[in-house]
């Protein structure tokens, strides 16, 4: 086994601490502003950025790193609150579409100008555009790593 070197070590524990923190802090100001959790935010801004503002359940449980019965607890919360609804997808009733409601689209919309004000005092606006793109480079080098094949 090869150990970590003292810098490898600080570096690693430098990104724990990033993949800890950041999303709780993250969590925390959507909770506070806007009454949704990181993950509810990110099922409802998948959801307007798709065709129709649909999608099925199973590539959204993909895209969302979430099982298919995590998110149809989550869509379930979502739905009671008006957010979204469910239907079956008219090309092939063996699937679930879900789909974003205007009031879920609304909700969206108020809570994206504070979300994004977060997200840029923590991430964007403490990089320079060279460091943000090395960044953006160095995650998707790191993703590509990643084996997200038995992901749900």
């Amino acid at each position: 086994m090869k150990w970590l070197t003292p810098g490898e070590l600080a570096s690693w524990l430098s990104v724990v601490r990033l993949m800890t923190w950041l999303p709780w802090s993250i969590d925390q100001q959507l909770q506070r502003d806007s009454k949704l959790r990181m993950v509810e935010y990110q099922v409802l801004a998948m959801l307007s950025d798709s065709p129709e503002r649909t999608m099925r359940m199973s590539s959204l449980a993909e895209v969302t790193n979430a099982s298919l019965s995590r998110l149809s607890h989550l869509v379930e919360r979502l739905e009671r609150r008006g957010f979204v609804r469910r239907e079956p997808d008219p090309t092939d009733g063996r699937f679930t579409n879900a789909i974003l409601t205007e009031k879920g689209l609304q909700t969206l919309a108020e809570a994206a100008p504070g979300h994004l004000t977060h997200v840029r005092s923590l991430v964007i606006d403490v990089l320079s555009p060279e460091q943000l793109r090395r960044l953006g480079r160095d995650a998707d080098r790191i993703m590509s790593h990643i084996d997200t094949s038995g992901v749900n």
